[in-house]
């Protein structure tokens, strides 16, 4: 089963390159995407081998899913799932923090939105200003302070609160994440502490992850609690990305309410638009 469905991935993943994206010329095409041959050549292999991967009639090493990889230039979560169908561990087993041009165009198009875009270990990697608007998420000094599980069941904000109904979805949805990231790289230490920590800070999070939740909806809402304009409520909503193996949030009011106007005047007061990259340090 796993060889039928690596060779469905390959399959799926060279249709879908356009040969602009990996140095061929367009031309005049009949197929979409790479054909064999091109793949083939490209990764130091014949149009044939290529073929019997595809239908799932030889199994590959290593070597050879890392020089499809390279080949058809893919993403780091296309690229772990590769290597999960092959049966072989990533060659670093890291979580991905580099932000993609998808999360670019997505912070940049939506400026008046609150949205932030995190790794797959909950881990801020960009926010806009609209989000940093809201005021909500002051810096502890923590090591994790902008993971969002950690603030969640170990160092909560004092200015984000949710109905008992979202708080229980919202809480399910961040241990559901982090079970399978932890799956899916099982070789990044510094998620592994993060985990370990967390089970051993919070009773809650330590039930999730031995009794996970259902997640029914990937998102919640809850009142973010503004210094000057008081409270506004809003729902996150999760968008993933992909190929980079990142997730983004965004911020919404329902149209015409009060909340969605004094949302526009935070936003308005907080000055031009920008994108702003933070990690474990804060802002950067």
């Amino acid at each position: 089963m796993e060889r039928h469905e690596f060779g469905v991935a390959v399959r799926q993943l060279r249709e879908n390159t356009p040969p602009a994206a990996v140095g061929l010329p367009v031309g005049r095409r009949r197929t979409q995407g790479l054909r064999r041959e091109e793949l083939g050549e490209l990764a130091g292999m014949s149009a044939d081998y290529v073929r019997r991967l595809e239908q799932g009639r030889s199994h590959p090493s290593a070597g050879v899913v890392n020089a499809i990889a390279r080949a058809l230039r893919i993403g780091r979560a296309d690229y772990e799932r590769l290597c999960a169908l092959a049966g072989y561990a990533a060659a670093d087993g890291q979580v991905p923090t580099d932000l993609g041009p998808g999360a670019m165009r997505l912070l940049e198009r939506f400026t008046d939105t609150p949205m932030f875009v995190s790794d797959a270990a909950m881990n801020l990697v960009a926010v806009n200003s609209a989000f940093l608007a809201l005021r909500h998420w002051d810096l502890t000094g923590d090591p994790w302070e902008w993971n969002i599980a950690w603030r969640t069941f170990c160092d909560p904000f004092t200015g984000f609160k949710q109905s008992v109904d979202d708080a229980t979805d919202h809480e399910a949805i961040l241990a559901a994440q982090l079970r399978s990231t932890l799956l899916r790289y099982p070789a990044d230490a510094s998620l592994a502490a993060l985990v370990d920590e967390m089970r051993s800070r919070s009773r809650l999070f330590d039930a999730l992850w031995r009794t996970p939740r259902p997640v029914a909806a990937y998102e919640s809402s809850a009142a973010f609690i503004h210094p000057d304009a008081g409270a506004v409520t809003l729902v996150g909503s999760l968008l993933a990305i992909p190929g980079d193996d990142l997730t983004a949030l965004m911020l919404t009011a329902a149209p015409g309410s009060a909340d969605a106007a004094r949302l526009a005047e935070i936003i308005g007061a907080g000055g031009e638009p920008a994108i702003v990259k933070v990690g474990q340090s804060g802002p950067g």
